[in-house]
């Protein structure tokens, strides 16, 4: 079987999540004097739990912080919208993305991104990767009007990169949207595991680091 496309998920795949939101909380405390009563690494921990790996959008967890640390003189509002503004620029992306990306595109490979998650958030998210330029095609929940794991929206993306299911593999790290729901759409999939406890996912393959993607695409 050939492979002529690949599909990426974003959040916890390409984009390390969890170390670019330390990075930004860090920044986001240091800025506002009004966490200061609250020690720093306390601070970070508690906002790292609420956050969830991201499944609990940012107005509940300022919201439950401001309660629970008792800080009545901020907005949650305006804490959500520094977020929005300024988590891209923390972003880091999982070591070897960018080799692993322009290796897979020197053969040809169709690359598409296809990401749950509100439009130009993702988007600025994707673009501080400063790895646009390698993809053909990106789709964001929001923007598509559809979610993984729908299966129309990795058929639309397929549509759009011209390419048959058989012929594409999908990469993701969640175990539901992204490994099963592919595999339903008829793609061969692969698992990104970013935590060493987690449970084995029924994928076509498993990797712990971007780079071991190069073997499974071109050589097996």
């Amino acid at each position: 079987m050939t492979i002529k496309a690949i599909l990426f998920d974003l959040d916890g795949t390409l984009l390390d999540r969890d170390s670019s939101l330390v990075k930004f909380v860090e920044n986001q405390y240091e800025r506002y004097s009004e966490f200061h009563i609250i020690d720093k690494k306390l601070f970070v921990q508690r906002f790292i739990e609420l956050d969830n790996h991201g499944y609990v959008w940012k107005d509940k967890v300022y919201q439950q912080i401001i309660k629970e640390f008792l800080l009545p003189n901020l907005d949650w509002s305006l804490l959500l919208d520094d977020y929005l503004r300024n988590f891209q620029k923390h972003c880091i992306g999982f070591p070897n993305l960018l080799s692993m990306l322009t290796e897979l595109k020197s053969h040809s490979i169709k690359l598409a991104l296809v990401s749950n998650g509100f439009g130009q958030f993702q988007y600025d998210n994707f673009k501080a990767l400063n790895i646009e330029h390698l993809f053909d095609e990106v789709l964001i929940s929001e923007w598509e009007g559809l979610r993984k794991p729908d299966k129309a929206i990795f058929d639309r993306a397929l549509t759009k990169l011209g390419v048959a299911a058989e012929n594409a593999l999908f990469v993701g790290d969640h175990p539901e949207n992204d490994i099963r729901a592919s595999r339903d759409a008829g793609m061969k999939a692969v698992w990104k595991r970013n935590r060493p406890f987690e449970t084995l996912v029924d994928a076509d393959a498993t990797i712990d680091d971007l780079e071991e993607l190069i073997d499974i695409v071109l050589f097996d």
